[in-house]
């Protein structure tokens, strides 16, 4: 069929041979169709292809994106015949069924299909690109359906105690291995990697319980089970965390390992709490495979990569992320250590929880319960014989002693803190008692961060925003004309939000002499920000900007995740 078409389209004047040639050169090169290497070319576009093709062999023409292929026909015939044939049967009317076809002369293929099928067939024509795109939708594994799983399910076969009466542990646990309650929690977890939550919240209310994922960072609502089914889910997890099910009074931590085949494993980190009307059961993602530990392809601008590494890469002193939680500062500490994680190194971290093993590093996970804490673990480091550390977090003045101690006796240590933007952070560790003198004589460089949610590629399109606005989240009233704005339309890849994927936001402040100036004046965090700024460091608001300005993210998600400079740019 290619050089049959390619021969008519060149006869009949609608591409040259040259560009017949060029074609054929990259479908032989990337082993595709003619018709695809013609349109991803630009000589002519696929609509062109199926009104040509219709009009040689008298053959109807069909836009696939917009017809309802009858799930019924797509029975009658396996994904390997259509992808072979480059068919796809759309719908059946009497003792035919309509077929589309990327070559409607292909007799062997009609024949097979009379032969697989038993009826006749009626060809329609459509492009070779729009078929196998209707094959990778119509033959997709279909959505789990919550309503097919409960289908069949009696309510009343699960009983589920009330408080006056407590249900035994058996009971629960005979409720919780029920063959729906197991398919409906497989399918809450298998659901949420399919959509690339990072968790799973399954709440209990009064009257209801519902499940929500946290995709791109944002909370969605995806379903509503029976409120009946609250202690059996909850039990269900529990079980496969190894928690203890009878105890439903003290909140628990646990963990879920699921094998995906392909060799594919995911983690899920389970907490159970104990609320008003049961137990509320978020389940953390931990994709290994997801875990980005290249550096360059974190988002960072260039100057600010630079200058990141330039620190990790001193022989001692100390390096601070900082960020709210779920901002990424894990994903930078990780990124960090794995570009120092060498033979020659030792490299020690306390962390709580240890979210990914990392080859190489000494890893170890924090048990407040029995006196393990970031304290006690920094402490025994240091006899170790160290060369980088990592802690998970400065939460006290305790810890923040002993790290700049560490920092100070010739060890890199690296760690975060919870606070809003680099200078602040500056801020906090000396509210916690740590001496100016000894934060300015230890850190090196704090890095703040933030992940905003990337517009998606598939729906991008460029829209008009009105120039107020634009000067009111911080651009320069001057640089409006070369401003260009975007925003995801919605499609089916970003489910209709217009946003897939995320970006980070950083802002890396060097900690040089007249920043250290200022902290031992007693500046206050706003003078830090402004000396900052003047030294040339994006602001958080600025990377945001940037960013904007790039298209990838929109100027809603920058005012989402950042906040203003405050006149100081």
């Amino acid at each position: 069929m290619s050089n049959r078409l390619g021969e008519l389209l060149v006869r009949e004047k609608r591409i040259s041979l040259e560009q017949l040639r060029a074609a054929q050169q990259t479908q032989r090169k990337d082993r595709v169709t003619l018709g695809y290497a013609l349109a991803k070319m630009g000589y002519i576009s696929d609509q062109e292809i199926t009104d040509f093709l219709s009009q040689q062999y008298r053959v109807q023409a069909i836009d696939l994106n917009e017809y309802e292929i009858d799930r019924e026909v797509l029975k009658m015939i396996t994904k390997d015949v259509c992808t072979r044939h480059k068919i796809i049967p759309v719908s059946r009317a009497g003792s035919s069924i309509i077929v589309a076809m990327a070559d409607p002369s292909n007799l062997h293929a009609i024949d097979d299909i009379k032969f697989l099928t038993g009826y006749n067939v009626e060809p329609v024509v459509s492009s070779e690109t729009a078929i196998a795109a209707a094959i990778e939708r119509a033959y997709a594994a279909p959505e789990i359906s919550y309503d097919e799983i409960m289908e069949g399910f009696e309510e009343d076969e699960i009983e589920v105690a009330s408080d006056e009466d407590e249900a035994s542990a058996m009971d629960l646990e005979r409720a919780s291995e029920d063959a729906p309650v197991v398919r409906l929690c497989n399918a809450i977890l298998l659901n949420a990697i399919k959509k690339g939550a990072s968790d799973i919240h399954v709440e209990p209310y009064e009257k209801a319980l519902r499940v929500r994922y946290r995709i791109d960072g944002v909370l969605h609502e995806e379903m509503a089970p029976p409120l009946k089914l609250k202690n059996a889910i909850a039990s269900r997890l529990k079980i496969m965390a190894k928690l203890d099910i009878a105890e439903r009074r003290l909140p628990q931590d646990g963990r879920i390992k699921l094998k995906l085949g392909k060799g594919r494993e995911m983690d899920f980190r389970v907490s159970a709490l104990p609320v008003l009307w049961g137990e509320k059961m978020v389940l953390r993602l931990l994709d290994k495979s997801n875990l980005q530990l290249d550096m360059t392809k974190l988002g960072f601008e260039q100057k600010a990569l630079d200058d990141f590494q330039k620190a990790i890469h001193q022989p001692y002193g100390m390096v601070l992320v900082t960020g709210p939680t779920g901002s990424g500062k894990t994903t930078t500490l990780y990124s960090a250590l794995s570009d120092l994680n060498k033979p020659d190194t030792n490299i020690s971290t306390a962390e709580d929880p240890v979210e990914f093993n990392l080859q190489g590093i000494n890893q170890v996970q924090q048990h407040e319960d029995i006196g393990l804490n970031f304290a006690a673990s920094l402490r025994s480091f240091l006899r170790q014989d160290p060369d980088i550390i990592m802690v998970g977090e400065i939460r006290d003045f305790e810890t923040a002693e002993i790290a700049i101690k560490a920092a100070l006796t010739g060890h890199l240590v690296l760690s975060t803190l919870h606070t809003n933007d680099a200078p602040s952070t500056v801020t906090r560790l000396l509210n916690m008692g740590v001496e100016p003198f000894l934060v300015t004589a230890s850190v090196n460089l704090v890095l703040a961060q933030r992940l905003a949610r990337r517009i998606c590629s598939e729906c991008r399109a460029e829209v008009q925003t009105d120039e107020k606005s634009l000067i009111d989240v911080g651009f320069d009233p001057n640089e409006l004309s070369s401003v260009r704005t975007f925003r995801g339309m919605g499609c089916q890849r970003c489910n209709d939000s217009g946003y897939k994927g995320r970006v980070a936001l950083y802002e890396v402040m060097p900690f040089g002499d007249r920043l250290k100036e200022l902290v031992l004046q007693g500046a206050s965090t706003a003078e830090i920000k402004q000396m900052m700024i003047r030294l040339g460091v994006n602001s958080l608001r600025m990377a945001g900007l940037s960013k904007v300005q790039e298209g990838t993210t929109t100027v809603d998600e920058v005012v989402r995740v950042t906040a203003a400079d405050g006149g100081s740019h």
